[in-house]
């Protein structure tokens, strides 16, 4: 019989389903309960505005149908677990020394020095390891350009207009991506999945936690809010110019951004309209709905704030024009992504609380990266900004953690004293706060969810490895039991890969 895997029939994962089985029966008849009401259009699930239940089932008022795609996830199975004797790297800017985690029901539950050990765990003797949250990266496009390669799996760029935020990255994403379970061996246990750079708009991004799973949705980080990409400078200018469309320059990247925003203020105000003219109408004269647009809904979601925008800019002086393009429509940016320049307007960031997702390396592949320079994630964080370290790269993600330590060495050296502390938060809290799950992940801290990782060294070292990962407390990847390194269904049969029976 060939390798297990974790996608079709292996033990780990056919206990995940068959924990989930009773809830996905009663979801399915849930759903098939509450989705009309005898054919007429009509939801009859209470609660909301009653024209946005009515036209939920038919699929016309954005405001009710945000969740078309919901997260079926569901946590694995876990046992309580203790890690103790490790050194703790918590995420909240504290290092504990000899400390104990416990995991205990997909949660932490307690972390420090002296901590119980409830009875009947698991304890994991850990002295001379560390123990960090799981790491998140803040920028992938693993899924959406999967390996191997090729122009089938090339699904991250809807090249086909400037304004293409009617397009959903999750729609894209092939879950048997092999670049998951890499990943997953190198401490990530949540990623956001973006469209690329190609479009002023490139469509909404998705976060995913890092489980073996057959659909997207299985994947999907539940609560997690969406985001909107952007991009300004030279890709959308490049494209659509070297086409003889606009933009074709820098001005008609901004030109462009203005136009949709005020196209989206304006539905957003036909909308609103036509929600209170229904409200007051009788049953007999109400008025039909505005014709809906997908694009719009999402820069309109952006608008009321429900939509994070993730921003694409390399330049100081363009982060600076996205920041005044934002002041005029009123939305906000939550994250610069690449931000080769940040450095250069690191206090402005700071001040206006917005995280810059970057690499310690990458300089000069394009003119607006030639200024990029290795001390630039440690000088934002010097200023008192969000410094996030992403990867944007399919091998870059299996080592978060060292590039984090480049950036910190680099900081170091000029003199900015950066802790281990405070450099695991650029892995750990501050991509989680900036794609909105700091609240579930991304520090060590009772009531968050389990995901952890049992590093063998210091994981500011070349020289470490992701001994085990936890994601909701049970053993995701663990790299001394062949039970637990996952294989997708597509790798199964190829060349090298040895069976696992």
């Amino acid at each position: 019989m060939g390798a297990a895997s974790p996608y079709g029939e292996s033990l780990h994962l056919m206990r995940q389903f068959a924990s989930a089985a009773p809830w996905l029966l009663s979801a399915a008849l849930l759903a098939g309960c509450a989705s009309t009401d005898g054919g007429k259009g009509e939801a009859v699930k209470g609660g909301g505005d009653p024209a946005s239940v009515r036209l939920a089932a038919k699929g016309l008022d954005p405001a009710a149908s945000s969740e078309s795609f919901p997260s079926t996830y569901r946590p694995m199975p876990s046992v309580t677990t203790a890690i103790v004797g490790a050194r703790l790297l918590t995420g909240t800017g504290e290092e504990i020394e000899d400390g104990t985690i416990v995991l205990e029901g997909g949660r932490i539950t307690a972390v420090g020095r002296g901590v119980p050990v409830p009875a009947g765990a698991t304890v994991i003797e850990a002295r001379g390891k560390w123990v960090t949250p799981g790491l998140i990266d803040a920028h992938s496009h693993l899924g959406v350009y999967a390996s191997p390669s090729v122009a089938a799996h090339s699904d991250g760029n809807e090249m086909t207009d400037p304004n293409t935020a009617n397009v959903w990255a999750e729609h894209s994403v092939w879950p048997q991506d092999p670049g998951f379970t890499r990943a997953l061996a190198g401490g990530v246990t949540s990623l956001q999945v973006l469209p690329g750079s190609a479009n002023l708009f490139g469509g909404r991004t998705v976060v995913l936690k890092n489980v073996p799973a057959r659909t997207m949705q299985d994947m999907k980080f539940p609560g997690a809010p969406q985001g909107l990409k952007m991009a300004c400078g030279e890709n959308p200018k490049r494209l659509y110019g070297g086409k003889g469309r606009s933009p074709a320059t820098r001005m008609g990247n901004v030109a462009g951004y203005r136009k949709a925003w005020i196209d989206a203020a304006d539905y957003q105000r036909k909308w609103d309209e036509w929600r209170k003219k229904y409200a007051a109408a009788t049953d007999d004269k109400k008025p039909d709905p505005p014709k809906r647009d997908l694009a719009l809904d999402t820069l309109a979601g952006v608008l009321r704030g429900e939509i994070l925008v993730q921003n694409h800019c390399y330049r100081a002086d363009e982060m600076a024009m996205m920041l005044d393009v934002a002041r005029e429509f009123g939305y906000r940016i939550t994250m610069f992504h690449h931000a080769s320049e940040a450095y250069k307007i690191a206090d402005v960031l700071a001040r206006e609380d917005i995280c810059v997702a970057t690499w310690a390396e990458w300089w000069g592949f394009k003119m607006e990266a030639f200024d990029g320079i290795e001390e630039n994630p440690a000088l934002v964080h010097a200023k008192g900004g969000c410094t996030v370290i992403h990867s944007d790269d399919e091998t870059i993600i299996q080592r978060l953690n060292q590039e984090a330590a480049t950036a910190m060495a680099a900081g170091n050296r000029l003199g900015l004293n950066i802790t281990r502390a405070d450099a695991i938060k650029w892995v750990t809290a501050n991509p989680a706060k900036a794609i909105g799950v700091l609240d579930k992940t991304g520090t060590l801290e009772a009531g968050k969810m389990a995901d952890v990782v049992l590093w063998s060294a210091d994981p500011f070292s070349v020289y470490a490895v992701a001994e085990k990962v936890f994601i909701d407390g049970a053993v995701a990847y663990d790299r001394a039991d062949r039970r637990f390194q996952p294989q997708t269904d597509f790798e199964l049969g190829q060349p090298g890969k040895e069976s696992r029976r």
